[in-house]
């Protein structure tokens, strides 16, 4: 940067460029030594850095970062850029984009995912980097003998995407709680059923006030057929229980019917 920094920006100002005009007016800039429309993205050698110490080497971004930077090759005489960083690596995914000025191809876009770790058993993060590069880029950059600097400058944006996935199982989290809570009551339900004896005398059922479906007046309730079906389930399950009609034929000295 040439010492301009936010606190020299007007109010208000905001940073949201296109693809188009950051390589047109920015990296374009950069790489013949012009100056830059605003002198906001400074020069860093981010592959020395991991991405979550990057904001604090700029002034100017809140959510995004962006950044003028040099590579290196992989290997000595190869054109593959060394992406590896101090916890991990910047890997490329999906396919690179082509940046047009009118009809002229002005640069490439290139999307990257950082991994913390050592491939390729690294572990995805939620840092991810849009590099874009000249056009012209392909040329070999003038190096001296040895050097591995493959090109001068990239721009890089730097942002960490937001994780939807936690929201929605945190917006889900109560609805299944009282789902939970609905089967467990019409468990216990089931259960205290499931407790009646299969078989029975009618005295047991009249001591133990197992005919509460049945009035008094000899009428018949639908709950005890649901009851009858439930307790002699595994001894007749195919068979319909059938209405029953009681008449009051107890003899207590007896105990007969």
């Amino acid at each position: 940067m040439d010492g301009t920094t936010s606190s020299e920006l007007p109010p208000g100002f905001r940073f949201h460029p296109t693809d188009e005009e950051l390589i047109v007016y920015y990296l374009c800039n950069q790489a013949t030594s012009k100056p830059c429309p605003a002198s906001i993205i400074p020069e860093v050698d981010l592959y020395k850095f991991d991405p979550w110490e990057l904001p604090d080497k700029t002034e100017f971004g809140e959510n995004e970062w962006y950044f003028f930077s040099p590579r290196d090759r992989k290997y000595p005489n190869g054109v593959r850029p060394n992406r590896a960083t101090v916890s991990g690596y910047w890997k490329a995914t999906g396919t690179d984009k082509a940046i047009y000025s009118g009809s002229k191809l002005v640069g490439v876009k290139k999307s990257l995912v950082f991994y913390k770790g050592r491939p390729p058993k690294g572990d995805k993060t939620d840092w991810i980097m849009h590099e874009y590069r000249l056009a012209e880029s392909k040329k070999p950059a003038s190096r001296k003998i040895g050097s591995m600097r493959l090109d001068d400058w990239v721009l890089c944006r730097i942002y960490k995407k937001k994780s939807m996935a936690r929201t929605m199982e945190h917006k889900e989290a109560h609805p299944k709680v009282q789902i939970t809570n609905l089967l467990a009551a019409n468990n216990d339900e089931q259960k205290m059923m499931m407790n009646l004896p299969r078989t029975w005398s009618l005295t047991y059922l009249l001591d133990m006030n197992y005919l509460g479906p049945i009035l008094s007046d000899g009428s018949y309730s639908s709950s005890f057929d649901f009851q009858i079906n439930t307790a002699n389930i595994g001894v007749e399950p195919f068979v319909k229980s059938q209405p029953v009609e009681m008449t009051n034929n107890y003899v207590a000295d007896s105990g007969k019917y």
